[in-house]
């Protein structure tokens, strides 16, 4: 832009300069002006760009600097938060756990069993997750906010029940009530086949069915309408039962992802088995209450058969093309005609069409007295490996 002026002032200034000289010296001297006034107004030019590419720089060191500050302050003010939020949860120091012993890998690392002794009470069974060894900071910053959220979640009588933390030093790790006897898939098992039962905490009836049907759809309805959480895994597996057929629900690694955007977090939410999963997610990856609504319709098949695998003449891959063309699983044995039209309701093609968990309350208690109180019986043992191939759980 300044160049522009200056080849206009030469323009208009030569005309007049010629003609006011009269001599030898004039010719000298004009150029000679004319070009020191060229190299200043070039020299002039250079220094503005120069300036002009300072303040550049300037300004946009000074926003960088200023998101850093923004980060390192948002860093700086979030941790205090969760220390704050989990500061009740911290291990108390009159607290020890004793006899771990190693249980199955998780997420974040071992899984273990083991007992929970305070000072002036009887021990109780617990299972403590806790973070791998290793330097990875992402991993660590993922299982203190896994801690939070199971600190947020966990406060309802049919959730699974967090008992204390350590995130204060390694090792990092989260304690939850084992409650006994534990995995509802496993205690389905061993009553199958106990013709003499003596022990009454293990008869199971159609009735038992309704009792821990309730629970489970009481903990799912409040995880939706308490923390707007999709379970996204509602299976017998991820049922604990405890003292007199109580029931929480626990598995909520899937529900954690949801409330992420991690590309890994959401890889393991796709690893749900197929014969579980609602049409619309395994179609669209479309994760809603009512696709938990879906799975709980097999979990009360699992519930009915003790434990028997969900379409176990399918292969997995074949359970949606059939499902599209209006198959649905037969009544099992020992189900009554109200449990297996929940089931079908629960099964229903759009998820529009499906209860709510507050409407499936409601209806499981006004025809429990439908029931059946004589005990299940399957006769048929499990075959692990046979059982997994049948439910698609193998690799």
């Amino acid at each position: 832009m300044p160049a522009a002026p200056h080849g206009c002032s030469n323009d208009t200034s030569l005309p007049m300069c010629y003609e006011e000289s009269a001599g030898p010296l004039a010719m000298i001297i004009i150029p000679c002006l004319l070009a020191l006034s060229t190299v200043l107004v070039v020299a002039l030019i250079f220094y503005s760009l120069h300036k002009n590419k300072q303040r550049r720089q300037s300004t946009s060191a000074h926003f960088t600097n200023g998101q850093q500050s923004v980060s390192l302050a948002a860093a700086s003010v979030s941790a205090p938060k969760v220390q704050a939020a989990l500061y009740p949860w911290e291990m108390p120091e009159e607290c020890v756990l004793e006899g771990l012993e190693f249980w199955q890998t998780g997420r974040h690392g071992p899984i273990c069993k083991g007992l929970l002794k305070k000072r002036d009470g009887a021990p109780s069974a617990v299972v403590v997750k806790s973070l791998r060894d290793g330097p990875n900071q992402p991993e660590a910053k993922e299982f203190v906010e896994w801690v939070l959220f199971h600190a947020t979640v966990c406060k309802h009588e049919n959730v699974v029940r967090m008992l204390y933390c350590q995130t204060k030093h390694l090792p990092m790790y989260l304690v939850l009530d084992a409650y006994s006897p534990g995995n509802l898939l496993h205690f389905l098992w061993t009553l199958r086949n106990n013709s003499n039962i003596t022990d009454q905490s293990l008869t199971f009836s159609e009735t038992s069915v309704f009792l821990v049907a309730k629970q489970v759809a009481a903990g799912l309805d409040y995880l939706m309408s308490q923390h707007r959480l999709v379970h996204g895994d509602v299976a017998a597996r991820n049922i604990l039962i405890g003292p007199g057929l109580s029931a929480r629900v626990s598995g909520l690694d899937v529900a954690f992802g949801g409330r992420r955007t991690d590309p890994p977090i959401r890889q393991r939410a796709a690893e749900v088995p197929l014969k579980w999963q609602a049409p619309e997610r395994i179609m669209m990856q479309l994760s809603i209450d009512r696709s938990d609504v879906w799975s709980f319709g097999i979990l009360l098949y699992e519930l009915i058969t003790l434990g028997s695998p969900p379409y176990p003449e399918l292969e997995p891959l074949s359970v949606l093309p059939k499902l599209q063309g209006s198959y649905r699983m037969k009544r099992p044995q020992n189900c009554g005609g109200p449990l297996y039209d929940m089931m079908k309701y629960c099964w229903m093609w759009s998820f529009k069409d499906r209860p709510a968990f507050s409407a499936i309350i409601k209806l499981l208690e006004s025809s429990q007295h439908l029931a059946a109180t004589k005990d299940i019986c399957v006769p048929e043992a499990i075959d692990i490996f046979e059982y997994n191939r049948k439910a698609g759980l193998l690799s």
